[in-house]
């Protein structure tokens, strides 16, 4: 995402270590960061196709906003099958 200009986007799968009982709320974030600062810093970040086994994280930039890296957090709650699945 350093060249070129306009709407680009990139998609990364995450899949859960076990398989939530109904279909999770997902939160993420940006946890880093290296934008160039020769434009305007644009970014957008979301969770989608949220299932029980996993969802998509997706990047998006646009304009002549230039990135070499992001780092995602995310944080996924949910119902788990069995009440004996907690492992704190």
């Amino acid at each position: 995402m350093w060249t070129g200009e306009g709407p680009r986007v990139t998609r990364q799968r995450v899949n859960f270590g076990e398989l939530y009982a109904d279909t999770p709320l997902v939160h993420v974030s940006l946890s880093m960061w290296d934008i160039s600062n020769s434009a305007n810093s644009r970014v957008d970040i979301t969770s989608e196709n949220i299932a029980r086994d996993g969802f998509d994280v997706v990047f998006r930039t646009w304009g002549d906003t230039q990135v070499a890296r992001v780092r995602v957090a995310w944080m996924a709650i949910g119902t788990l099958r069995s009440e004996d699945a907690w492992d704190i």
